[in-house]
């Protein structure tokens, strides 16, 4: 990773696309102190450092909505610093971070420890995600005002629902009340307990115990229900099936005001990709059938899934290369979202707008967070992609701490070359 303070930058001749403003052209873009001074063609600036962009896409940088940054409690995993430096080479100039650390973020203090943390990498901006309850317990709610305070941008209890319909609807009408996003992860833990992964031929095969897509149905459509009765925002994480994506479709034609996101993974994988018990297969919500996986490409290009987010769940070798039944849920994924969804656009499942939308201006839009757009004297968060560059997912050459990725050995179309956070190169890739 190489790093500049140069106070301009210039970027050359690239082709420049900004779906939130419309704009794609070929053409320049100026940045001076660290903000998006000027879009255009034949700029010029005394002194500022000319990259040339020719033959590369200049997008807003990316943003992930989903990630597990394991700091504090669980360094051993990944850490602020760590996550930051995978997301910046991966393209991420913001990452959204889960709450169920060790201690739990539901605190000031954990809130301003991630915060600190940050700042100190550099590499991208961290949005601290409070718990909806203390300790992620789902008995009593966490004090959201200092949350939001502290610098949450949204509440979850993510890695477990919110099991009590009443609490939830206390907590989204508490949310409601100061603007915060309530993210729903939606699962019946009757109906998934002990399952490992998805209820079908495959897991019958395997003589693995599953998990039916209803676990995740069921609980979509309540915490759409107390969306509806709360007029909260509700934004329903990784969502891995057909019949989910039903219920946010009536959600959203009722006019609720609904986000939901996928993961790469449930885009490009199967229950069948399992194989022989591999473990880096294994996530949770689990990998579901071919047609799911159809309906949410299909959900995604129509724009029913705002946002691609990689649900960045690192875990190490310890936790990882065991029996599958005993294995953690989770797999790596800031490093190898975007050539996922380049391959995507390759063969025709997204349009190559439709796909920067969905992992900048779309992922913004759905959180209120700042970025996803080229707009003059707004901070330059910019990605600069080689999408012709095809490479083979090494996860040996990983930023991040852990290596589990299912997407090992496969030959991706297209990669982040250039990363740059507020001006600043923060990650720049080298020559082959």
């Amino acid at each position: 990773m190489n790093q500049t303070n140069a106070s301009s930058l210039l970027l050359k001749g690239g082709r420049l696309l900004c779906p939130a403003s419309g704009l794609d052209q070929a053409g320049d873009l100026l940045i001076r102190d660290g903000l998006i001074a000027a879009v255009g063609r034949d700029l010029t600036e005394t002194g500022a450092q000319v990259i040339d962009c020719a033959g590369l896409l200049v997008t807003p940088g990316l943003i992930d909505l989903h990630v597990h940054l394991r700091e504090p409690g669980q360094e051993y995993k990944e850490t602020v610093a760590s996550g930051s430096a995978a997301g910046a080479a991966g393209g991420f100039t913001g990452v959204c971070s889960m709450p169920n650390t060790n201690p739990v973020n539901d605190s000031r203090a954990v809130t301003e420890l991630i915060l600190a943390k940050a700042r100190q990498a550099g590499l991208c901006r961290v949005y601290p995600v409070g718990a909806i309850t203390l300790g992620l317990k789902g008995q009593a709610m966490a004090e959201m005002a200092e949350l939001k305070e502290a610098g949450c941008v949204a509440v979850s209890d993510d890695g477990r629902p919110v099991a009590d319909s009443r609490l939830l609807r206390r907590a989204m009408e508490y949310a409601a009340g100061f603007d915060l996003p309530v993210i729903c992860h939606s699962e019946d833990l009757r109906l998934s307990a002990g399952g490992v992964m998805h209820e079908g031929p495959t897991a019958t095969r395997l003589g693995l115990k599953g998990i039916p897509a209803e676990a995740e149905v069921i609980c979509v459509e309540r915490d759409l229900n107390l969306a509806r009765l709360t007029g909260a925002r509700v934004h329903i994480a990784h969502v891995s099936c057909a019949g989910s994506l039903e219920a946010v479709a009536r959600a959203k034609d009722a006019g609720l005001a609904v986000t939901c996101e996928t993961a790469p993974h449930y885009l490009m994988l199967c229950d069948q990709d399992v194989g022989d018990y591999d473990t880096n297969f294994k996530m949770n919500p689990p990998l579901r059938t071919p047609a799911d996986s159809r309906a949410l490409r299909r959900g995604l290009a129509e724009g029913l899934i705002d946002a691609v987010a990689t649900d960045h769940a690192p875990h190490s070798i310890l936790e990882k290369e065991v029996e599958f039944d005993q294995a953690a849920f989770g797999v790596v994924g800031l490093e190898t979202a975007l050539g996922v969804v380049l391959q995507l656009v390759e063969e025709g499942s997204l349009s190559l707008p439709q796909a920067i939308s969905r992992l900048s201006s779309a992922p913004a839009q759905a959180l209120g967070l700042p970025g996803g757009r080229f707009q003059e004297g707004s901070p330059a968060d910019v990605t600069v992609i080689d999408t012709a560059r095809p490479w083979t997912v090494d996860p040996g050459q990983f930023r991040s701490l852990s290596r589990n990725t299912p997407f090992a050995g496969r030959v991706l179309p297209g990669r982040a070359v250039l990363t740059i956070l507020g001006g600043r190169i923060t990650h720049r890739l080298q020559g082959d």
